[in-house]
């Protein structure tokens, strides 16, 4: 089965959605093949909780409300980076295999900066 949020509709939605699969999948790698069990959960709890966060704020009970939540999600993408950052410099993770994540992380992050700014703008 397939999870899609409103298809084309909402991006932002959609990539923290295939970001938090990532996270998923980057978090099963660790335990299972490295043995790495704190900075994995720590990364999952961040990485997951962005899209939850998005999901919410889709469904705020105003726009201030939805701002919040945006915020909130940029700060778990922001914590995300972090932990990210120590798994490549502790070398749990690959160069290649942190770059390929930190890309996406980074866009998630200038997506959320954006929608804040446009949100507030439009209060």
């Amino acid at each position: 089965m397939t999870y899609l949020l409103n298809s084309k509709k909402n991006i932002l939605a959609n990539k923290s959605f295939s970001y938090a699969m990532r996270i998923v999948n980057l978090y099963k790698f660790l335990i299972n093949d490295k043995k790495e069990y704190i900075m994995s959960k720590q990364l999952l709890r961040s990485g997951t909780a962005i899209g939850a966060l998005i999901t919410e704020g889709q469904n705020a009970e105003s726009k201030k409300d939805f701002i919040h939540k945006l915020g909130i999600a940029q700060k778990e993408c922001a914590e995300s980076i972090f932990w990210l950052n120590l798994l490549v410099q502790s070398k749990y993770l690959k160069d290649s295999q942190f770059n390929s994540i930190e890309v996406d992380t980074q866009e998630l992050l200038k997506i959320l900066r954006s929608s804040i700014i446009t949100a507030k703008k439009n209060l």
